[in-house]
């Protein structure tokens, strides 16, 4: 039998304040995000308002202060701080929130005061062009005219990818939309016709041949290359392909012009991938043997609390307790937002000079110099969080005299040398570039060897793990090397 009944019980639970997080939310934006959670703070927010452009500051202003270097302070204390002014708030007795406002609206030395800067123009503003699906969609609308047509076409072309190759069978969406594989097979054949050549090939060799077709050429070897040696011009066995087409390098060389005309992957031409622009939002100079950290504030409001609103809600707290009440709420939540505000900037602050320490030999040496470093060691130094500093190097970018990073290039595993020292990943694999770059093409650098030479230099790894970071850098074995250095002397 049910029966309802009251029981009570104690339990423990980690709470989130609502400083703390919004500290959390703000500390993985880029600059761009953190201007949309301004306006959208400002638009909700009466008691915030944006410091006009070239207006100096004034008693009433709230800037974000730049951080200096200070002892280190957890998250924890400077929410403390936060929750115990909005207590202020909360006081029965309404005079002592003239006394919170003072500490903000101070015009102490604290306050940055900074030259208003313009926004750079914005350039290269340009409509989205059509997408591959938008473009082969557009040309079936003038191509096909039947409901049925229509609509094998529509998935035709829905299951194809950015590439421009079919990834679905025939038969499977012929089975789909209950038609003969014979109809879907036709219109497929007729999609391959449009722009881009190929599209809707099911591999390589089809979309080759297509390509070859529209294009007119009806050279028979080039032909038999695509269709019966892929694989071997794949693996750059030139010399096994010149043998099995009973012709010489010479003359494969010029079957092989012929091919790079060829594009694989056509679909890429209508790729929505644009240039990414980046704005950084650290800047590193050097004055002297010292570097100065920057943070980047350009293009972010400047914010106060409105003189206007703090004088009604002086005048209110008597004649109107409910517009009292609704604006002392609402300036809880503009002091939490401009503490979380600070609170980040300082976080990013210290993160950034805490790295710029410990890579101070690469930016006056090169990569070479670079040091493995980890999150936590990071983290143990500024007195936060590991994810903390996971969060503040996300998405973020630093400018230094060396160019501009993004904060992860400088967070690397180590591999122990043979004298015990800790050598960076990255600066290994920038090694093993550049002993390929200078190696003799006529006898290129077998993994072995890079093993043997960057053992010599201290640098102890497995082949295993030259190979994988070859890979990585997008560079071929040694034999591959070879035959197409060997193929690009012949005349």
């Amino acid at each position: 039998m049910l029966k309802q009944k009251l029981d009570q019980k104690q339990v423990q639970k980690l709470i989130l304040a609502p400083a703390l997080q919004q500290a959390i939310k703000l500390l993985p934006l880029t600059n761009l995000e953190l201007i949309e959670i301004i306006d959208a703070e400002l638009a909700e927010n009466p008691l915030l308002e944006e410091v006009p452009s070239g207006e100096p500051p004034g008693s009433t202003e709230i800037a974000i202060e730049m951080p200096v270097a200070e002892p280190n302070q957890d998250e924890e204390s400077i929410i403390g701080e936060i929750e115990a002014e909005a207590k202020k708030l909360d006081s029965e007795d309404d005079t002592l929130w003239e006394e919170v406002l003072a500490h903000y609206l101070d015009d102490s030395p604290d306050q940055l005061d900074q030259e208003p800067k313009e926004i750079p123009p914005l350039e290269n503003v340009l409509s989205q062009g059509p997408s591959l699906w938008d473009h082969l969609h557009w040309q079936a609308s003038l191509t096909f005219f039947s409901e049925e047509e229509k609509a094998i076409a529509t998935h035709i072309i829905g299951n194809i990818n950015e590439d421009g190759y079919l990834l679905t069978p025939v038969e499977e969406i012929a089975a789909d939309l209950g038609v003969e594989v014979e109809k879907v097979e036709a219109l497929r054949q007729k999609i391959k016709s449009f722009d881009p050549i190929g599209s809707g090939s099911l591999n390589l060799k089809e979309m080759m041949l297509a390509q070859m077709e529209y294009l007119g050429i009806n050279n028979e070897i080039t032909r038999k290359i695509i269709e019966d040696y892929l694989p071997l011009l794949e693996k750059a066995n030139y010399e096994e392909l010149a043998r099995e087409l009973k012709i010489s390098l010479a003359e494969l060389k010029k079957h092989l012009e012929v091919l790079r005309q060829l594009d694989p992957a056509p679909g890429r031409k209508y790729s929505q991938e644009k240039v990414m622009y980046i704005v950084p939002d650290i800047i590193v100079t050097k004055e002297g043997d010292d570097y100065q950290i920057i943070l980047n504030n350009e293009g972010l409001p400047k914010l106060r609390i409105s003189n206007s609103y703090r004088q009604i809600m002086a005048s209110s707290s008597r004649l109107n307790p409910e517009a009292y009440a609704y604006l002392k709420e609402k300036m809880k939540r503009a002091l939490w937002f401009l503490k979380s505000l600070n609170q980040r900037e300082r976080t990013v602050y210290r993160v950034a000079k805490a790295i710029i320490r410990r890579q101070k030999d690469f930016l006056e040496r090169g990569i070479e110099y670079l040091r493995p470093l980890t999150l936590s060691e990071i983290a143990e130094e500024v007195g936060v969080h590991e994810s903390t500093v996971g969060r503040v190097v996300a998405n973020k970018y630093i400018q230094t005299p060396r160019g501009v990073f993004s904060l992860k290039y400088f967070f690397h595993k180590s591999l122990s040398g043979q004298n015990g020292e800790e050598i960076s990943s990255l600066r290994i694999k920038e090694k093993i570039k550049k002993l390929i770059e200078g190696e003799d093409p006529n006898n290129p650098l077998s993994d072995i060897d890079l093993c043997a030479i960057l053992a010599r230099e201290n640098i102890k790894i497995a082949r295993r793990t030259v190979a994988k970071y070859r890979k990585k850098l997008q560079i071929p074995p040694s034999h591959v090397r070879k035959r197409k250095f060997l193929m690009e002397r012949k005349k």
